[in-house]
């Protein structure tokens, strides 16, 4: 069984929805590292992409995706959207993705594997994603790949829809986790999650 076969072997022992387990299968993750890395690919673990920053192993990635309950309809945001890996998943499982990008190379980079994989439906834009982007609020989900200090940034929790689901690493007391938020019509639940590892938020 090769590299790609036993990863998703993995995902589905994790019990992940099978649109995420496909999407995971569909989308070519050698086209979003560089060709030193390619036949790495797969290994479930994170690879450099440059600027100090990784592509995320990608059984954290589809657990994400899962943790975000995508329909084919919902509009998300991607935080941090680095190599585009994680914004190609998205993309498979929701009608568009609005990708932001502090290093702008990097943000051109994604543009381009996004292209390579024939993925339309994702708008990589070069900024700061704590600010989010609220031209295109509210969204129904937003995905967060670097750490917030404390807690998620208030303007991106501000752009979630009613009944939009975020999820976001977040460093406390020294240590970090995965943090789910929902917006409900009385307010925001927000609920810790598993412990993981991510570059700061800029």
């Amino acid at each position: 069984m090769n590299e790609r076969d036993q990863l998703l072997e993995g995902l589905r022992r994790r019990c992940l929805d099978e649109r995420v387990i496909a999407a995971v299968a569909e989308v070519p993750r050698e086209l979003f590292v560089a060709p030193a890395l390619q036949p790495f690919a797969y290994a479930d673990r994170p690879l450099p992409i440059g600027g100090g920053q990784t592509i995320s192993q990608p059984s954290l990635v589809a657990r994400m995706c899962d943790l975000l309950e995508l329909g084919d309809d919902d509009v998300v945001l991607d935080v941090g959207t680095g190599s585009g890996y994680h914004a190609a998943l998205l993309a498979r499982l929701s009608r568009h993705v609005y990708g932001v990008e502090l290093d702008e190379g990097l943000a051109a980079q994604a543009a381009r594997s996004l292209e390579l994989a024939g993925i339309d439906n994702v708008t990589v834009v070069a900024g700061d994603g704590s600010a989010g982007v609220p031209a295109h609020a509210p969204f129904q989900a937003i995905n967060v790949a670097a750490t917030a200090t404390g807690e998620v940034p208030a303007a991106l929790e501000r752009q979630l829809a009613i009944g939009g689901r975020l999820i976001a690493p977040v460093e406390r007391g020294g240590g970090e986790h995965l943090l789910f938020v929902r917006r409900t019509p009385d307010g925001l639940q927000r609920t810790p999650l598993d412990a993981v590892r991510f570059v700061p938020l800029r």
